[in-house]
């Protein structure tokens, strides 16, 4: 019991760890406030959102062998999958603002200029795009959490 306690309180807190990460990439990434402290900011936030991403699906591996309903009931149900299509879908849509961040820092650092107001847009949109995807996995959960999907 306390195993399963601990376990989903390290899963929450890594999942709102990435909320708050994705939530700030969002707010930040914007041509009208972009500068070079912000260029920075952001590879940094980045960093940490994607450290974040790593623990969420650590620790929810972590809760199917070792939690309390075990692997039998996680791996057959239906909206595992699903929950862990969008996270993949999610992390592949991060690889190009992290690779863009990397590249406008690069630049900066090497006297460049800031990126253009066109990529900085497609950026974050990109950014917005994972944020509204992620906000569909705790549907999934809540449906799971409820015995939705078990035999």
């Amino acid at each position: 019991m306390t195993l399963e306690a601990l376990l989903a309180y390290a899963h929450l807190l890594a999942i709102l760890t990435m909320v708050v990460f994705i939530s700030s990439e969002a707010a930040l990434c914007r041509a009208a406030w972009l500068n070079a402290a912000v260029v920075e900011r952001l590879a940094r936030v980045d960093m940490v959102y994607g450290i974040a991403a790593v623990a969420v699906l650590a620790t929810g591996i972590a809760r199917t062998w070792w939690g309390a309903k075990g692997t039998a009931w996680y791996w057959t149900n239906p909206l595992l999958h699903i929950k862990l299509t969008l996270f993949v879908v999610i992390g592949a849509l991060s690889i190009v603002p992290t690779l863009r961040y990397l590249r406008w820092r690069k630049a900066l650092r090497a006297g460049g200029g800031l990126p253009g107001e066109a990529e900085v847009r497609g950026t974050r949109r990109i950014v917005m795009a994972q944020a509204h995807l992620l906000a569909l996995i705790p549907l999934a959960a809540v449906f799971m959490a409820r015995g939705f999907g078990g035999k």
